[in-house]
């Protein structure tokens, strides 16, 4: 193979090189050059954030034939054997391949044995969290006091997977995700040394996908390059990378501000159907919608916005959403995220985050349109009133002249769902008939806890009922209102787990009913209702009789006929 890829080929040969990491690099070249540097070090970080890269051209430093120097010269035989490898007294060891207590053994063995060819032996142990605890036993005595002319250092992604023992015989040092502006400027020196020519919106774009590694940014770098024709353009990278435009994610905030459900799920839709990746395409809505508030709060910030361009559409969209709006968006698709790395339907999740935003209420626009949106608000239940009393008087029909005025109120149904749940209100009815106060109480007193227990125990199940409340309990049923319908219908696949982690909480089983909210508060003011004009007005005389009761929750009160 004669082409290498961009980060092999670029790979940090002085310290200058590796980037983001200037508070290591300084520490080390000082202990350099004032001949002060530890016997062992341990480097830890993020991937592709420059660890061994920085190990290696530590022994090249320290064995520099021109020592003692800040940066190896790369010319001499010694640091262009330690580059190539041909000097065994540099080893770089893979720890996920050499786990065993016989391999940590051969290097204990062999570190006595003084250095062939340059002045220190220098072991480089990378992924060193994979060793076992056995093996890590053996090394801590050899890594507490080596022969002087031995030095280790040990690179790994999770230190918190070593034993303290480890760390407390090393320097350590933590590398940090290298920031967007340092990727950015260290791709432009390639790009233009490689004669490649690409946009800086390409770059911008790399940068945010490669969240803080530069290894990952030139890999990147280097299948958008191959994707392309002759200039890389923003294009060629999202096809990539997986990301969408800035117009789309624009175009999916204005759907869901202006509460058009039906536009946002459609572009929602199609990206999926284009082969997007779900997680990626919150993770940029997350970022351009936190540029959005940045950009708000303070347009002087626009050097740290990560995900947006600033365009007239950007700076438009900043003056027409307000600042609450967008951070409970950013709220709800945070939890979006965090709910779909446990499913495999995260299209649903993301559909119900966009229904749940698109129905946030809108806050008052500004001072000046208070009283305009006041009276529309006004008008708008009056209108919704109006329209209930109309649809009750075509449902119930006209009144004989021979029968008394004074007959038992007809119960209004509440609107059908638009959905496939249908709503049982006869078997809620008889419910609320047993519900007591006591019985709700506890459901309250341990449901944050139950629904703690169903998050660990099935996260798409808590996500179905996260966003319900407990309505009314008795012995034996529990009524859940939830917010929307569809939340109704998507518990039901989820019913059986959550009645069963909800016993455990309580101590009982309860059979769960959901229920829309808005069709719960019409049937409990309906319920309301009937218990206040019946209790004053029947004496004890005519209280309902056992048998009619019994008969009324076999056959409803549709087919109920009661005669004196």
């Amino acid at each position: 193979m004669s082409y290498q890829a961009l980060y092999r080929v670029w790979r940090p040969r002085t310290f200058a090189d590796v980037v983001g990491q200037e508070h290591i690099t300084r520490t080390l070249k000082n202990a350099i050059v004032q001949q002060k540097f530890s016997h062992a070090y341990l480097f830890s970080g993020p991937r592709g954030t420059g660890k061994t890269s920085a190990a290696k051209i530590f022994a090249k430093a320290i064995n520099c034939e021109r020592r003692p120097v800040e940066e190896p010269c790369n010319e001499c035989a010694s640091c262009r054997g330690i580059q190539d490898g041909s000097i065994s007294d540099v080893i770089e060891m893979d720890a996920a391949s050499n786990t065993s207590v016989e391999d940590i053994r051969e290097i204990r063995d062999k570190v006595k044995y003084a250095s062939s060819s340059v002045p220190y032996k220098v072991y480089i142990i990378d992924e060193v969290h994979m060793i076992s605890v056995n093996a890590f036993n053996a090394l801590l005595k050899t890594l507490e006091e080596p022969p002087k002319h031995v030095v280790f250092i040990l690179a790994t992604t999770e230190p918190h997977k070593i034993p303290l023992t480890i760390i407390s015989r090393c320097q350590r040092f933590d590398f940090k995700p290298i920031t967007n502006q340092a990727i950015v400027e260290r791709m432009k020196t390639i790009v233009e040394a490689e004669n490649i020519s690409v946009s800086r919106e390409a770059l911008d774009t790399v940068a945010l996908a490669a969240e803080g590694g530069m290894r990952d940014a030139l890999s990147m770098l280097d299948q958008a390059i191959s994707y392309s024709e002759d200039q890389v353009e923003l294009a060629d990278v999202l096809a990539v990378t997986g990301g969408v435009s800035q117009q789309i994610l624009t175009n999916m905030v204005k759907a869901m501000y202006n509460q058009e459900a039906q536009q946002a799920l459609t572009l929602l839709d199609e990206l999926i159907q284009r082969g997007k990746d779900p997680g990626r395409f919150v993770f940029d809505l997350i970022y351009f919608m936190r540029d959005l508030l940045l950009y708000q709060s303070a347009p002087s910030l626009e050097g740290i916005l990560e995900r947006a361009m600033i365009d007239e559409q950007f700076k438009q969209l900043t003056d027409q959403v307000p600042a609450s709006w967008i951070q409970e968006a950013i709220i709800q698709l945070n939890q979006c995220q965090q709910e779909m790395k446990w499913s495999n339907s995260p299209k649903v999740f993301i559909e119900i985050a966009i229904l749940t935003i698109v129905n946030q209420h809108h806050e008052p626009e500004a001072a000046a349109g208070g009283l305009d949106n006041q009276v529309v608000l006004k008008l708008t239940n009056r209108l919704e009133q109006l329209e209930k009393e109309l649809k009750t008087l075509k449902d119930t029909p006209a009144q004989p002249a021979n029968q008394p005025t004074h007959t038992e109120p007809r119960r209004t149904q509440p609107r059908p769902s638009n959905n496939s749940y249908k709503i049982p209100y006869e078997k809620i009815r008889y419910v609320l008939q047993d519900a007591t106060k006591p019985a709700l109480k506890q459901v309250k007193s341990e449901w944050a806890a139950f629904l703690n227990d169903l998050k660990a125990a099935n996260a798409p199940a808590h996500a179905s009922i996260q966003d319900s409340k407990p309505a009314a309990a008795s012995e034996q049923e529990l009524i859940v209102a939830f917010k929307y319908e569809i939340h109704c219908s998507l518990f039901l696949n989820h019913r059986e787990m959550s009645e069963h982690v909800l016993e455990k909480a309580i101590g009982k089983h309860l059979t769960i009913i959901p229920i829309p909210d808005n069709n719960w508060q019409e049937l409990r003011r309906e319920y309301i209702q009937q218990q206040e004009q019946q209790s004053p007005s029947q004496p004890e005389e005519q209280q309902v009789d056992p048998l009619v009761e019994e008969a009324r929750k076999l056959v409803g009160d549709e087919l109920l006929e009661i005669k004196d």
